[in-house]
C-alpha cells in the first residue's frame, strides 16, 4: 500500500510499505481523509522528541471499517481515539489517563493515518453519524482539543472571551466557546488572512500588527478586559499578550505547546490574581462528545478546511503548509487517491 512517511529531519517520502496485520481485538481500516496538524509539522522538521524515522504520520483520520470487526459492520465510517496510556501511573490511576506520564499517540510512536490503510484497536474506534461529512469529521479530533480547553477555563456564559492564534486550533477554540456561551469572542493573529476568515466566522478580529493586543481588547470590553483568553499561537509573546489582555481575576487557558522557557510577567499574574492552567489533547469522554458536537458545528466547520491534497502527492505538503506566502487553515491528504 502508498503511504506517507517521514525518513528523516524535513523529509518525507511516498513509499510502498507492506499493508498492516489486522491483531485480535483490532479494525483494519481503509483510510478516506487525514488531517495534517501542527504536530505531524513538528515532526517533520525533526523537533519531535518522541517521533523516530521511518513512520507514517497523522492522528487527524477518518476511514471505513475494511473487513471482519467484532464491533463494527464491514463499511461503518470511523474516528480513532489516538491515545494510549500506560494504566498504572498516578493521572491513569486517578481518572485523569490523557495526561498519562508514558501518553503514546498513534502517528507518533507508532505509524498513523497518513496511508491507504491502518490497523487499529477496536476500543479506540467511534463511529461517525450518516450526517457528517468525511472531510468535516477529519475535524473531530482537533475539536476535542479545543473542547477540553473550553472546558478547562471554567468558561461562563456571557464571559468576554480572547483566543490568541487564528490557526486551527485558536478558531476552533473560538467556535466552541461561542457554542458555550461567550457573550463576546476576540480572535488576535499577525495574519491578514486568518483575520479575515475570523471575521467571516462572526469573531471580531484583533490585528496583532497593530496596535497593542491588550488596548484592542480593553477597548472593545468597556475597559474591563477578558474573563477568559486562550493561548493558541504557541508563542510567548502571545502569553504576555493573554496577561496584560485578560482582566484582574480572568483565566487564561494554555491550549498551545511550548517547547522552551519563556520570560514572562509575572508580577502582573501576582497583582491581577490570574488563573493560569494548562490544556494537553482531551479526555475519552471529551472525544465522544466531539462527535456530535462536530455534527452541530459543521457549517461553522467546513470552512477551516482550506485544501485537499491526494495523497500521490503528499511528499509536497510540508513544504506548502510552512511556506512563508501560506494562508491554509487545515489541509487535508485525501487517502484514496
Amino acid at each position: 500500500m502508498k503511504a506517507l512517511v517521514y525518513t528523516g529531519p524535513r523529509q518525507v517520502d511516498i513509499r510502498d510499505v507492506a499493508s498492516p496485520t489486522q491483531a485480535e481485538g483490532q479494525a483494519l481500516l481503509s483510510l478516506r481523509y487525514c488531517g495534517v496538524c501542527g504536530t505531524d509539522i513538528g515532526i517533520w522538521s525533526g523537533t519531535h522528541p518522541r517521533a523516530t524515522a521511518p513512520l507514517v504520520l497523522g492522528h487527524e483520520f477518518i476511514g471505513e471499517v475494511a473487513g471482519a470487526s467484532t464491533r463494527f459492520a464491514a463499511g461503518t465510517r470511523v474516528v480513532a481515539y489516538p491515545l494510549f496510556s500506560c494504566g498504572n501511573c498516578h493521572p491513569c490511576r486517578t481518572g485523569s489517563a490523557h495526561i498519562c506520564t508514558q501518553l503514546r499517540l498513534i502517528g507518533i510512536d507508532g505509524d498513523g493515518g497518513m496511508a491507504e490503510q491502518l490497523a487499529v484497536d477496536e476500543d479506540l474506534l467511534f463511529a461517525v453519524p450518516d450526517n457528517l461529512d468525511d472531510q468535516t469529521a477529519t475535524l473531530i479530533e482537533p475539536l476535542a482539543v479545543a473542547l477540553r480547553a473550553v472546558e478547562q477555563s471554567g468558561l461562563r456564559v456571557g464571559d468576554n472571551t480572547l483566543v490568541l492564534g487564528a490557526g486551527p486550533i485558536g478558531l476552533l477554540t473560538a467556535i466552541v466557546a461561542r457554542q458555550g456561551g461567550a457573550a463576546q469572542v476576540l480572535v488576535s493573529d499577525i495574519n491578514p488572512a486568518r483575520l479575515k476568515l475570523a471575521e467571516q466566522l462572526g469573531f471580531l478580529p484583533v490585528d496583532a500588527r497593530e496596535q497593542s493586543v491588550s488596548e484592542q481588547v480593553y477597548n472593545s470590553t468597556g475597559g474591563d478586559g477578558a474573563d477568559a483568553s486562550f493561548e493558541c499561537a504557541g508563542v510567548a509573546p502571545a502569553v504576555v499578550d493573554a496577561i496584560k489582555a485578560t482582566r484582574p481575576g480572568g483565566t487564561i487557558c494554555l491550549a498551545s505547546l511550548h517547547k522552551g522557557m519563556s520570560q514572562l510577567p509575572l508580577l502582573d499574574v501576582a497583582f491581577k490574581e490570574l488563573r493560569i492552567v494548562g490544556s494537553r489533547v482531551y479526555t475519552r469522554e471529551q472525544f465522544r462528545r466531539s462527535i456530535p458536537l462536530a455534527c452541530e458545528l459543521a457549517a461553522q466547520l467546513a470552512p477551516l478546511i482550506t485544501r485537499t491534497v491526494p495523497l500521490s502527492t503528499a511528499h509536497k505538503v510540508f513544504d506548502e503548509v510552512t511556506g512563508s506566502d501560506t494562508d491554509d487553515i487545515k489541509t487535508l491528504i485525501d487517502c484514496t487517491n
